[in-house]
């Protein structure tokens, strides 16, 4: 399988070491995770230096306005919590260890020394170091929440503009390109690959554009998620319920299980959606083609139906009025047989275009079955000539709800097909009964069997079976035209054929009305 491959450049203010944006030398990730700890390391000491100062400053004041122990170790309270506020809990705690030892020193009898002689004033000292680091704790942790609030909230207002901006993709661009550049530009990892299953394309962008790409290619390989273990890197298949779209793998110190789950959740979203898109856009298509079709075939046939009646009218005057030798009258005949069988087909071109039109509307009547297959027998009586034939029908009040002209055109189809297909001289056999609420009407002849692979094939337009497709003339129109009239009546058309038992087609009219169905 060719994969294509696209890759972004990285913008200025972001160099991509190595040619052609080539995964980051060693030097480079190792000076990328000592990044992390040395501002750690700053933040740590900074704020042991403000704390020192600050508590320096709030010693010295106490001490030459002659504070007691009591005011000096609140107003160390306020300088450790103040340390803990803006550097963190294990700076603070260092502080009030600090304090603890300047209050005893500066504040506690005897003075300048770092002797307790009165279990009170122990008492308050512990009290003050309680005091600091329990205060300190919690509003580290208020502060951590305060954090993870902000960086929750951070994520969701990226995530969301991550989203609405996936709705807004063009489907008939690579959508694989689209999503990488979205998410590089709200989600900014370092690096990101997305892999492609239908177009077989690989977008990836970032310094390890390489290895994204190749963690993208083994996730959707072996339709797997990787939470971050393979150097940082996150893997997630595109799935939606059974379809499987690709892979899209990222890395980056922002990426976590629910950032990469809610972006490879959108991205098979916008794959399925595109899916559907080319779907419908095909189906459109297919629908304007065969609405096309349609109003050619109604145009060709009533532009054959005016020639074709001129012809017959000449060909049947000729043969009534004019003497004609044995070879003129045989041309002649010639002439007319013809033109009938032209005139047909166009018939036949009428009929489907019209079962085939948006705006056919059934004319339902009561019919009594009985009296329809009389009639349509009576309108094939040249075909069947010469064929032994027998109607039967289960039960003489046997009715049906229908549009008389259709289903006359639909078991006509089926006769006239018994009559070409069967041997000549075997019988014909037409029944009708009522099974399971259902009007089954069977047209049964003795001919070539129909193989099961044929049985769905030759209901479609134009088709004809090879094995019989030479024995008689047709266009392959008539079972279509039979089908469509079952669909208008919501009913259905098969056959069954096997050898020594012959070919038998079935149509079966759902029980109770019909009335008000349309075909559009």
């Amino acid at each position: 399988m060719s994969i294509a491959t696209t890759r972004q450049h990285d913008p200025p203010s972001r160099p991509v070491p190595g040619a052609g944006g080539a995964a980051p030398s060693d030097e480079a990730r190792a000076h990328a995770a000592r990044s992390p700890r040395r501002q750690r390391q700053v933040r740590f000491f900074a704020g042991i230096a403000i704390g020192i100062a600050s508590l320096a400053t709030a010693t010295l004041a106490a001490f030459h306005l002659h504070w007691n122990l009591a005011a000096t170790s609140s107003l160390d309270v306020v300088v450790v919590v103040f340390v803990c506020l803006i550097s963190g809990f294990a700076e603070a705690t260092l502080v009030s260890l600090l304090a603890l030892v300047s209050l005893n020193y500066y504040f506690v009898p005897p003075i300048f020394t770092f002797y307790v002689n009165d279990p009170g004033n122990w008492i308050a000292l512990l009290a003050f170091e309680g005091t600091a680091l329990i205060v300190s704790r919690l509003s580290a942790h208020a502060r951590a929440q305060a954090q993870l609030a902000a960086e929750n909230r951070r994520k969701a207002e990226r995530l969301y503009e991550l989203s609405r901006r996936i709705l807004l993709v063009d489907p008939r661009r690579p959508l694989g390109l689209q999503i990488v550049a979205l998410v590089r530009e709200i989600i900014q990892p370092e690096s990101i690959a997305l892999f492609d299953a239908a177009a077989a394309r690989l977008d990836e962008a970032g310094p390890g554009a390489a290895e994204a790409g190749a963690a993208a290619r083994i996730a959707y390989l072996r339709d797997r998620n990787d939470n971050g273990t393979a150097g940082g890197m996150w893997q997630r298949a595109l799935r939606m319920g059974r379809s499987s779209h690709g892979a899209i793998a990222l890395s980056g110190p922002d990426i976590d299980a629910p950032t990469i789950d809610a972006i490879a959740s959108l991205s098979a979203i916008a794959f399925e959606r595109a899916l559907l898109f080319e779907q419908q856009s095909r189906a459109e298509a297919a629908r304007q083609t065969e609405q096309l079709r349609t109003t050619v075939l109604d145009a060709l046939a009533h532009a054959f139906k005016t020639p074709l009646t001129v012809i017959r009218t000449a060909s049947s005057g000729l043969l009534e009025t004019a003497p004609l030798d044995a070879a003129a009258t045989e041309l002649v005949t010639l002439i007319d047989e013809e033109s009938e069988r032209l005139n047909q087909m166009a018939t036949r071109l009428l009929q489907m275009a019209r079962l085939e039109s948006a705006e056919v509307r059934l004319r339902p009547e009561n019919i009594d079955v009985a009296s329809l297959l009389q009639q349509v027998v009576s309108d094939y009586r040249e075909q069947l000539e010469g064929r032994p034939l027998s109607v039967t029908v289960s039960n003489p009040s046997l009715h049906l709800q229908g549009d008389r002209d259709l289903l006359r055109i639909a078991l006509g189809q089926l006769i006239d097909n018994a009559a070409k297909y069967s041997a000549a001289g075997s019988p014909v056999s037409i029944g009708a009964t009522e099974q399971e609420g259902e009007v089954v009407v069977s047209v049964r002849n003795e001919g070539s069997v129909i193989s099961a692979g044929q049985r769905e094939q030759i209901f479609e337009r134009f088709y004809r079976a090879p094995e019989v497709r030479h024995r008689a003339s047709g266009t392959g129109l008539g079972l279509s035209i039979t089908r469509k009239a079952m669909d208008v009546h919501r009913g259905r058309v098969w056959v069954t054929s096997e050898e020594g038992r012959g070919t038998t087609f079935f149509l079966a009219f759902p029980a109770g009305s019909t009335e008000g169905a349309s075909h559009g």
